[in-house]
């Protein structure tokens, strides 16, 4: 059964990813960055999971259910009952906010045992294939290592099962904010790295973004499990880094591991077509990505004579216009922007996107608007017309 993932994107809701990616087989994974964003990618799953017709597994973590999130929940498991029994869908949510709890209460989902008896509950939504856990006193990292029967039935080896402990330990202790906690320094290094490391390397929206991710937070987690200090692994984290971007180019034809790890990753990047979607009009979209990261890549694209013009759109609503042929200001225009000729910005239509489907949606009609229909014309009735 194909795993997705939809989590947020911080380091609760990459701890949670890093440990469903360790005890099951996810398959592809949505990190979410804004609350406001969580109805629309809801949304969009579930249009994507109503058209599948094998069984999978949606998991959703650390996401604070809001009001649209929990009739996600609901219309998910009314449709759910109503697919045959055997392309029935599995949905875990596992999420710790307080807030949670109101707003499922306020659309009519009650807890299978009573609140009282603790700070953790399980939800009724009506069909059996539907678990939602809120838990106020654990993160979700540490909700999905004690919950991973609900995705996965694998059995970790007695020193991952160790490493996984000291790495729980540490993301529970920072993202719930017990600061007496002797684990809780230990969560303010690996938050440290992860923000160093979560968009200015393997950006998200690549397949290997995650890999890079996990892999370096376990490395991260052996050292702490070694006992050695914050301070000391600090000064170890750019080897730990290097060997995992070693790691993920090893196969890549033309790294030159006499370069940066950034400039062998741009290079790399430069030849994924997951980062970008080709418009109509042969330009390059990309989504989200670090201003550092979308000029080097963007320069190795247009070196190539890949693309002449390429955009990134960002969540916010920003964009970035860059071109070898002058276009970039031209096209700026069109989006209430401006700047220099092969080097420009402007505005989102809709003042945000959630998604690089979302962005594209917006921009494409605007930069390649579809032909004019003829038949449309006032004058359509005499073009075949004869004297």
């Amino acid at each position: 059964m194909d795993v997705t993932q939809i989590s947020h994107h911080d380091l609760d809701g990459y701890g949670a990813c890093v440990v469903a990616g360790y005890v099951a087989d996810v398959k592809r994974v949505v990190h979410v960055p804004r609350y406001s964003d969580v109805g629309a990618v809801l949304q969009t799953e579930s249009e994507r999971l109503a058209k599948a017709s094998a069984p999978e597994l949606l998991l959703v973590t650390d996401l604070s259910l809001e009001a649209d999130a929990v009739q996600f929940i609901k219309n998910f498991a009314a449709a759910n009952l109503k697919r045959p029994e055997e392309q029935r869908h599995r949905l875990v949510v596992l999420d710790h906010h307080i807030s949670s709890v109101e707003h499922l209460s306020a659309k009519g989902l009650t807890p299978l045992l009573s609140a009282e008896a603790g700070a953790s509950a399980s939800y009724d939504a009506g069909d059996s294939l539907v678990h939602v856990i809120i838990d106020t006193s654990r993160c979700a990292t540490r909700m999905v290592f004690e919950h991973r029967a609900l995705i996965a039935d694998r059995t970790l080896a007695p020193d991952l099962e160790e490493r996984f402990g000291t790495f729980v330990a540490a993301v529970d202790a920072y993202d719930m904010w017990r600061t007496s906690d002797p684990a809780f320094r230990q969560g303010v290094l690996v938050n440290e790295v992860l923000w160093e490391s979560a968009s200015a390397y393997v950006p998200p929206g690549h397949p290997w973004h995650d890999q890079f991710i996990t892999d370096l937070l376990m490395a991260i987690a052996t050292e702490l499990q070694s006992g050695a200090s914050p301070s000391e692994i600090e000064l170890r984290v750019p080897v730990l880094r290097k060997g995992v971007v070693d790691a993920l180019l090893q196969d890549e034809p033309g790294d030159d591991r006499s370069l940066t790890m950034r400039a062998r990753l741009y290079a790399a990047l430069s030849h994924s077509p997951a980062l970008f979607r080709t418009l109509s009009d042969g330009t390059k979209l990309s989504f989200g990505l670090d201003g550092g990261v979308f000029q080097a890549v963007s320069d190795h694209i247009m070196g190539r004579g890949d693309a002449n013009r390429i955009i990134n759109a960002a969540r916010g609503g920003g964009m970035s216009f860059r071109s070898r042929d002058g276009s970039a200001l031209e096209t700026a225009r069109k989006f209430r922007g401006g700047g220099h000729a092969d080097s420009a910005g402007g505005k989102l239509p809709n003042g945000s996107a959630f998604s690089l489907a979302d962005a594209a949606a917006q921009i494409e009609p605007i930069l390649c608007p579809p032909a004019p229909n003829e038949a449309d014309s006032p004058f359509a009735a005499l073009k075949n017309w004869k004297s």
